[in-house]
């Protein structure tokens, strides 16, 4: 770790954390990240390592802590975890996939502290979304779990990953969340890594990546339903594009954007603990920053040279280097070296050229 850090150097607050808190799943989805599977997958936190995290976060104020993995759900103390960081004051979320929820389950995790599950609808149709999980019933599963969620009383989003396949299919999976009474729609973009390299064909191409944020943009003008795109950091260059074009004040209630007025928050405001205590910008961008086996989260955060990079923009390669919009949007730097092997570098699907 180095501990040689320039006073000009602004660390920025830890606002949001995700815990891969098990690789195992009981899915296999094409697109996944982790490409994970049953497992076991030897050297996983323990119990007391999760909660010394936990107790290190806190140091850093009160974070949102999204339980993550493969599937939450097939960690035994997964109810003694959420409850463990909703005693020290952390937003406690869980990324599931919704197969494993029932209303008993629901319930014991509202009773934990869960505050919000996220569940993935990736496609309209139990065809679509079936075939990028690659578990027949998935589709079934998830609308099982969404309506556990509704009869315990504990709020849920979509997610939802974007793909050539199923990118059609965006407007009817937003009316989906919108019947199903979701809180909010995340929308992601495919970052080709993980099980997701064996699909780099379905990355979309830089005029339907430009086209999809633009009917999102518009989805959120809306004000129906509360819409965050991830791993998509140009939505805040449009964001700002629109505003200025319609002479509105550059303020994130403009577009009801809450307090998410930046682009990529890899090392910025967001960091990954994987399932063996590596800290990562995010889960998709598979360089290590430090463990938390080794050295405390708050130090990496503040003193990993990775994140040190990442924090520094104006250092970036390409046409990230001189654009304009690269304090608020940055370039997504998981699909910047998942495609080019350089983490600084241009993000691909960005057909956006800087002016002068």
């Amino acid at each position: 770790m180095n501990h040689s850090i320039n006073k000009s150097e602004k660390i920025p607050p830890l606002r949001l954390l995700a815990w891969e808190v098990t690789r195992r799943c009981n899915l296999a989805c094409l697109h996944c990240r982790a490409a994970a599977g049953s497992g076991p997958y030897p050297d996983e936190l323990s119990t007391a390592e999760g909660k010394k995290l936990l107790d290190d976060l806190a140091s850093l104020g009160q974070i949102v802590v999204i339980l993550t993995g493969g599937e939450p759900l097939l960690r035994d103390d997964i109810f003694d975890l959420a409850a463990y960081g909703t005693a020290l004051g952390h937003r406690m979320v869980m990324a599931v996939n919704g197969t494993l929820l029932t209303p008993a389950i629901a319930a014991r995790l509202k009773d934990a502290g869960i505050q919000r599950v996220s569940i993935s609808i990736d496609g309209a149709t139990a065809l679509s979304h079936d075939r990028l999980r690659a578990v027949p019933g998935a589709y079934a599963g998830a609308l099982t779990g969404i309506a556990a969620c509704g009869e315990a009383g504990l709020p849920f989003q979509i997610n939802t990953t974007v793909t050539r396949a199923n990118r059609s299919e965006l407007p009817a999976i937003f009316d989906l969340a919108l019947k199903l009474g979701a809180a909010a729609h995340h929308v992601f973009v495919l970052v080709p890594t993980g099980r997701g390299e064996l699909i780099r064909e379905e990355l979309v191409t830089p005029e339907e990546y430009e086209e999809t944020l633009n009917w999102l943009l518009a989805r959120q003008q809306g004000g129906k339903l509360f819409i965050k795109p991830t791993c998509a950091p140009q939505y805040y260059r449009l964001w700002r594009q629109d505003a200025t074009a319609r002479g509105e004040p550059i303020t994130a209630a403009t577009h009801g954007m809450e307090a998410m007025t930046k682009g990529c928050l890899g090392g910025q405001g967001f960091a990954f603990v994987s399932y063996k205590g590596e800290v990562q910008p995010c889960g998709y961008l598979e360089l290590v920053a430090g463990n938390i086996r080794q050295t405390p989260f708050p130090e990496i955060w503040a003193q990993a040279e990775l994140f040190r990079q990442l924090r520094r923009v104006d250092d970036y390669h390409g046409k990230c280097r001189v654009c304009q919009y690269r304090k608020v949007c940055g370039g997504c730097r998981a699909r910047a070296y998942a495609l080019t092997g350089d983490v600084l570098g241009d993000d691909p699907i960005c057909p956006y050229e800087p002016v002068g």
